[in-house]
This record gives C-alpha cells, structure tokens and sequence, in this order.
C-alpha cells in the first residue's frame, strides 16, 4: 500500500472513540472496553513518542488527543459497571495511576528526557488495565469471554510494538524496548492463530482475521528495519499507520466476539 493510503487509514481510525457505545452494555462489552484500555495506554505512549520525533506530528497529536478523551470516558463507565468489588478496586487504583500517566502526557511539549516517565507509566496503567480485564473475564466464564480478551489484547499488542519501535528508534532504554518489541511480536502471532482455529470463529470473524494477517505482513517488514538509537522518519511513519491498521481491523474483531451470544 501507498503512503498516503495508510495515512488515510490512521486518520480513520480516529474514529474510533465515536464508535464505541455510550455505556457498557452487558459483561461481553465490558472486556470489550476493558481491553481497549490496555490498548489505550500503549497507543498514547505511541502517539508521544511519534510526536515527539517528530512523525506525523499533526496525527500523532489527534490520536493522542482522541486515546486520552476515550480512555477517560471508559474509566468512568468499567467503574459503575464493575460487578464485584474488587473489580471495582482495580478500577480505582487505575484512576489514580492514570491521573499520573496524563499529566506526564499533557505537562509539557513531548520531549526525550520525559520518555521514560512516559514508559514506566504507560506499563503501569497497562498492568491494572490488563488486571481489570482478567476480573471481568472470570465473571464471564464463558469461551467466548476469552476470545473477547484475547482479541482485544492483539490491539494493544499493535500499540505496543510500535511504541517500543519508536522509543528504541529514540534512544530510549534500547535494550528493553527491544526486547518488549520481539516479545509483543511472538505474543501476536500465537494468540493470532488462537483466534483463526476458535470454533467459535464466523465466516466474517475469518475474514477480518485475513486481513489483519495481510496488514502484519507488512508491519512486520516495517518493524524489522529498527536500528536503535537512528530513526528514519520513513519507516517510523510505516510503523506508526500500519500500527494504527491493524488497530482498526483488530477492533472490529473483538467486536464481533463480545456480539457472539
């Protein structure tokens, strides 16, 4: 694909907040949410970084922009929906820790020497976030309530690939941001073939899943030209839109899943 079709395919999925429902609907939407939290988390790290570097600044800023109004959004609704009390625990402590994450996000221009206050954050927001979702999915103890985690986790696995390409790229804690990278990267591919053999997997559930293989593909080669410590502004923007793709699609599957009766 061109450059420009990618950048055109980032930009929509900005859409995203405005296609989420207004409240949680039953436990299958709240994993649903509960997930794209741990997505949110790495993909405002992504967005710092990528502004602060300055790749697709303009984009960068509205994603992040749009991932902070979100995840505010479905903080306050996985609190009232929580079903036990200690879900609804895990969901205060995250409150607390977001308040941190967020004004180290909006504090001041994106800039290297804050990069890592951002990653430590970001990893501490996901950890609860992830924490919240395993609680929910308990409550489900259905298959279909695994598949709706598992599936939601591919796209905070996008996010966090390119989030660690781009702070390696930065000079940023290199070694580690290195190897969280390789680690995401086996962590999709596994799960991925999880989700292809579900038997509860559609005909459209398939398809989609088709096509997030074809967008990896092409993430994957992007991924691979990471020479820490020199970014290239071409492959950077590569990763950030391609990132943002899979993103796109990955949503919609895990849609489908939390739909599934």
């Amino acid at each position: 694909m061109k450059r420009r079709e990618f950048i055109a395919t980032a930009g929509a999925a900005l859409l995203l907040p405005a296609s989420a429902n207004a409240q949680v609907a039953d436990l299958n939407d709240a994993i649903n949410k509960a997930g794209r939290q741990r997505m949110l988390s790495q993909r405002m790290a992504k967005s710092y970084f990528a502004e602060g570097l300055g790749v697709e600044p303009e984009l960068a800023g509205r994603t992040l922009s749009a991932s902070m109004a979100l995840f505010d959004r479905q903080l306050v609704e996985l609190k009232v929906f929580s079903p036990r009390p200690e879900i609804k625990s895990t969901y205060g402590e995250l409150e607390s820790i977001w308040s941190d994450y967020k004004a180290a996000l909006v504090g001041a221009k994106p800039a290297k020497p804050q990069a890592e206050t951002v990653l430590a954050l970001a990893t501490k927001v996901l950890a609860l976030a992830n924490q919240g979702t395993g609680q929910l999915e308990k409550v489900s103890g259905r298959p279909v309530g695994r598949l709706v985690n598992v599936s939601g986790r591919q796209r905070m696995l996008s996010q966090r690939m390119a989030a660690f390409y781009l702070s390696a790229s930065w000079g940023v804690q290199v070694a580690a941001s290195k190897a969280e990278l390789d680690k995401a990267r086996d962590e999709f591919v596994a799960a991925h073939a999880l989700l292809k053999n579900a038997p509860e997997a559609t005909p459209a559930i398939k398809a989609e899943l088709e096509l997030a293989d074809a967008q990896f593909g092409f993430f994957d080669t992007a991924l691979r030209t990471l020479q820490p410590g020199k970014p290239d502004a071409h492959h950077m923007t590569n990763v950030f839109t391609t990132s943002e793709r899979i993103l796109q699609v990955m949503d919609g599957v895990t849609g489908m899943y939390s739909k599934l009766s």
